[in-house]
């Protein structure tokens, strides 16, 4: 009877966390696997997980691709990027 205890907290954890990361814009599955294989630990790590909604974007002054911040190379053109001043930079999608 523990081992059936034990499933249904896994299988619940498992779906309470692959929700969170499909909200955040990741793999439900990814995350229901964590969840379900370390029930609280993969709840408390889908709540502190960045969703790639919030990260900064930028412009390339090339071919005026918009990229995240962290890209380094321009994927379109192949120009080398500097970190660009904060006045250059704008929010990601979910706070416009």
């Amino acid at each position: 009877m523990a081992g059936g205890a034990y499933l249904v907290i896994a299988l619940m954890c498992g779906i309470g966390t692959g929700m969170v990361g499909r909200s955040k814009g990741s793999s439900f599955f990814i995350w229901f696997v964590v969840g379900a294989v370390l029930p609280i630990l993969g709840l408390i790590a889908a709540f502190a997980y960045r969703g790639e909604d919030i990260e900064p974007e930028r412009r390339c002054p090339r071919c005026n691709k918009t990229l995240k911040i962290h890209v380094q190379v321009c994927p379109r053109c192949g120009l080398d990027l500097e970190l660009p001043p904060v006045a250059e930079t704008r929010p990601g999608p979910a706070y416009r």
